[in-house]
């Protein structure tokens, strides 16, 4: 089974390239996502990593902090996106 890892504070050269070479050190990488502003297409900072579950547990805690552009980043598994809503507030005066 996989695992989806969130990959914060990351420098906004960083490539997916050079995500997967940084994560193929613990294991295989399954998948990297990169995401990017959907108006300016620009990178927005953070990324997910799909690894294997006990991959991704060493690449987590082998990553986590670790020195990549100048910024440390951000490595633990990523959680369920929690719905923001969206919508109308039906508290509106």
């Amino acid at each position: 089974m996989s695992k989806r890892i969130y990959v914060g504070n990351l420098p906004f050269s960083a490539t997916e390239d050079e995500i997967r070479e940084l994560f193929s050190q613990h294991g295989t990488v399954e998948a990297v996502n990169l995401i990017t502003d959907r108006e300016t297409g620009r990178p927005r900072g953070f990324g997910f990593v799909e690894m294997g579950d006990e991959e991704a547990t060493k690449a987590i805690s082998a990553l986590d902090q670790k020195e990549m552009g100048g910024r440390n980043l951000k490595v633990n598994e990523a959680k369920p996106r929690e719905d923001r809503g969206g919508g109308r507030s039906q508290n509106r005066w």
